[in-house]
């Protein structure tokens, strides 16, 4: 039988952590986090690393996503699919910036 050579598995390295982030709490806050820390048996780094980082994904998510009611929503689509005509003022902001445009 002819000799078979098996893959090496593919294990994921972690990157590289060469960035640095310092805070200053009080002592009360440091021993709070601490506290939370040693409860889900993480060392204090991991918890504010990741705490943080869930915090980030969370304000990011909240900023980015819009959340409509039904009755929003199809107040939206309606405005996509049929939109108000244009009043005058409009009409004479939109010529302005054609003109200032094409100089």
């Amino acid at each position: 039988m002819p000799a078979t050579r098996k893959k090496a598995a593919k294990v994921a390295t972690p990157r590289a952590k060469v960035a640095r982030l310092e805070a200053r709490v009080t002592v009360e806050q440091k021993q709070f986090l601490e506290r939370a820390a040693d409860l889900q048996g993480r060392s204090l780094t991991e918890f504010v690393v990741s705490s943080a980082q869930e915090a980030a994904r969370t304000a990011i998510s909240e900023h980015e996503l819009m959340s409509l009611t039904a009755r929003d929503t199809k107040a939206f689509v309606n405005a996509l699919l049929k939109p108000p005509v244009p009043g005058k003022r409009l009409q004479r902001a939109a010529a302005r910036y054609k003109a200032m445009m094409e100089r």
